[in-house]
């Protein structure tokens, strides 16, 4: 179980997310090295934690990722060393399975489990660059968050 969490301040009302990916080896789709897959689970990680700046100060969300299916699908490719990701468009869409709880001063404010996805992932206008390898499972989730926190995104 890997875990990531913003450091608090003490005796600030800050607010905090941290994500802990739940038996992230039986996830449905990550890169098939190591190193890559720890890559893929840090930056996810932080792009997570990212999301604190999005939260009113005081309050604290706990995300808890179930199941990850990247978007396209993870060919080896063992002439250049890095797995080739590739991309349709058809059913290879991006899915998560998350559980959350979003509290201030120790009262659950919201919490549930949610599945994402995003099926026109390559359909739609993306905000985060090409070269950024999780661009379409951050919008998925940017979205999520949106729609779920009522909160405008901050980049």
């Amino acid at each position: 179980m890997l875990a990531l969490g913003a450091a608090a301040v003490p005796g600030a009302a800050m607010a905090a997310v941290t994500v802990t990916f739940v038996q992230a080896e039986n996830f449905r789709d990550l890169p098939f090295s190591p190193s890559d897959r720890e890559r893929v689970l840090k930056e996810l990680g932080e792009f997570f934690v990212g999301l604190e700046k999005r939260l009113p100060p005081g309050q604290d969300l706990k995300i808890e990722v179930l199941d990850l299916d990247m978007a396209g699908r993870m060919v080896p490719n063992f002439r250049a060393g890095q797995d080739l990701r590739v991309l349709n468009g058809g059913a290879d869409w991006p899915h998560m399975t998350l559980r959350y709880s979003l509290s201030a001063n120790g009262a659950v404010l919201a919490s549930g489990q949610d599945h994402l996805n995003d099926m026109a992932y390559l359909d739609r206008i993306n905000g985060y660059v090409d070269g950024d390898s999780l661009r379409y499972e951050k919008r998925m989730v940017d979205d999520w968050f949106k729609a779920k926190f009522a909160a405008a995104p901050k980049r």
